[in-house]
């Protein structure tokens, strides 16, 4: 029986560019297991896609020899990721609303992010880093089974 002081899967990774299949497969394998549903693993893998290429370019980008966490936590009706990175503190809030139409290079990765999960926020650890919540929303089979 699941607790709330139970061990969630946790990964520690080389901030490598190289590393980013290693997160996407980690989460898609935790998530397959407790029998998430295609679509919604489908969504949290690229979001967590983006939020490691963001914290290997731009987080770490002057300190290659860090390392970050990846950490799934799958609920009755939600799945979270938790990524813990060493950088610099990242306010969320301070990245704008793109609009979906305008052509840019770059700058999609949080406008991802947003679009794909019900919920994304970040914590400052100060000097430690920063702490990224993602949140998806997802029908577990037991409430599909009650629906019919």
């Amino acid at each position: 029986m699941p607790t709330e002081d139970r061990l969630y899967p946790t990964l520690t990774m080389p901030s490598d560019p190289r590393m980013l299949s290693v997160a996407r497969t980690f989460v898609e394998a935790v998530c397959a297991a407790r029998q998430v549903d295609r679509q919604t693993i489908n969504a949290i893998v690229l979001a967590t896609g983006e939020a490691v290429t963001n914290i290997v370019r731009h987080a770490h980008r002057d300190r290659p020899e860090c390392s970050f966490q990846v950490e799934c936590r799958i609920g009755a009706a939600t799945v979270e990721v938790i990524l813990i990175d060493h950088g610099d503190p990242f306010d969320l809030a301070q990245v704008p609303r793109l609009d979906p139409g305008e052509l840019r290079f770059g700058g999609r990765g949080v406008y991802l992010m947003r679009a794909l999960m019900d919920e994304i926020t970040c914590q400052s650890l100060g000097q430690r880093g920063n702490r990224l919540r993602l949140v998806k929303k997802w029908p577990s089979a037991t409430d599909v089974r009650a629906c019919g």
